[in-house]
C-alpha cells in the first residue's frame, strides 16, 4: 500500500497545540502555521519576534491582551459551520496573552517574517467580505479574513466553504514564480500555502491534487478533519466529497501581499462556460454567530 504524501500533515493527538509546522518543518522559505485547542481559562503567552501573526478563531471565544492593545470575542462561532471567523492581525515585535474564556477554544495561527510596521487590527465576523465565487458545481465562498491590500507584510488569510461534491481552488491555478507586467504588477508570485482542513462528520474528507506542469511534482492527497495539505509549489485543485460540505483555512506567504496566480492553461476555458451559481451559498453568515 502506497504510503501516505509528505504534503499531507495529520494533528497531533496530544492536548494543546495539535499543528506545528515551519520553514523548517515544511522545507520551505516563508510561512509558518499552528492550531491549537484550550479549556477556559487557559493562557497562551507568545511575543512575534521579527514576524507577523494573524489568530484566526475556529470555535469558541478569547480575550487577548497585548502591548499593542486588547481584544474580547463575545459572539465566537460554536464550529467552522455556524458563523465567520473573528480575526486578529498582531504586527512584529509584539507580546501579548491569550487566555480562553469558553469551556473550550480552537484557534489557527499564521506568522511570517516582516518587513515593516504596520498596526494591530481585530476584524469581526460584521466586518469580514464575504465573496461566492465560481459557478455550477465549482462555485465556492470566501471569507476574506486577511485579504489582499490589508495593512500587513506578506501575510494573507482566507476561509473557503465548498458545498458537498463540489470542486474548489478551481481552475487549478498555483504561485510558485515571481511574474510582472512591463509596468511592474505583480502577475503571480511566490507563494508558499496551507490548506487546513475541518468536517461536519470526522468519515468525510476531500480530494486534494497538487502537481507542476512537468509533474516532477504530482500528488493526490485525502485530507480528513483537521489536516493540513501544504503547497510548496504547483496547481492545487480541491473536491469535496458527496454529501459533505468541506472547509478548510488558508494561510499564504511568500514574496507579496496579494493573490495573484496563474491558471492551468488546460483549464483557462472554464472560466467562460460557468452558467449557474450553486444556491447552496453562503453556508455561512455573520448572522449566525449571534446564536
Amino acid at each position: 500500500m502506497r504510503k501516505e504524501s509528505h504534503l499531507l500533515v495529520k494533528p497531533l493527538k496530544i492536548p494543546g497545540t495539535y499543528h506545528s509546522i515551519t520553514p523548517e518543518t515544511a522545507n520551505w522559505n516563508y510561512l509558518s502555521f499552528g492550531a491549537r485547542e484550550m479549556r477556559r481559562g487557559e493562557n497562551w503567552e507568545h511575543s512575534t519576534g521579527d514576524n507577523e501573526m494573524v489568530i484566526v478563531l475556529l470555535s469558541g471565544n478569547f480575550r487577548v491582551k497585548s502591548d499593542k492593545g486588547t481584544w474580547e470575542t463575545k459572539n465566537g462561532r460554536k464550529d467552522v459551520f455556524s458563523g465567520v471567523a473573528h480575526t486578529l492581525y498582531i504586527p512584529r515585535d509584539s507580546r501579548f496573552e491569550l487566555t480562553a474564556t469558553s469551556d473550550t477554544l480552537d484557534i489557527a495561527y499564521g506568522w511570517c517574517k516582516s518587513d515593516g510596521e504596520y498596526p494591530a487590527k481585530f476584524i469581526t465576523p460584521e466586518e469580514t467580505p464575504t465573496v461566492i465565487f465560481g459557478g455550477d458545481n465549482a462555485t465556492r465562498q470566501f471569507n476574506d479574513l486577511v485579504p489582499p491590500g490589508f495593512a500587513c507584510s506578506k501575510i494573507v488569510v482566507r476561509e473557503v466553504y465548498t458545498p458537498s461534491g463540489n470542486w474548489s481552488s478551481f481552475p487549478a491555478h498555483k504561485h510558485d514564480e515571481r511574474i510582472l507586467d512591463a509596468e511592474g504588477n505583480v502577475l503571480e508570485p511566490v507563494q508558499e500555502e496551507t490548506y487546513f482542513y475541518k468536517f461536519q462528520k470526522p468519515e468525510a474528507y476531500a480530494i486534494q491534487q497538487v502537481y507542476t506542469a512537468d509533474r516532477s511534482l504530482d500528488e493526490i492527497v485525502r485530507p480528513r478533519h483537521n489536516d493540513v495539505v501544504m503547497i510548496p509549489k504547483g496547481f492545487h485543485p480541491v473536491v469535496a466529497e458527496h454529501g459533505f460540505h468541506c472547509y478548510y483555512l488558508n494561510f499564504l506567504a511568500g514574496t507579496d501581499q496579494c493573490l495573484a496566480n496563474t491558471t492551468d492553461p488546460d483549464h483557462e476555458w472554464i472560466y467562460g462556460s460557468w452558467k449557474t451559481k450553486d444556491n447552496r451559498l453562503p453556508l455561512v453568515t455573520a448572522q449566525m454567530n449571534k446564536h
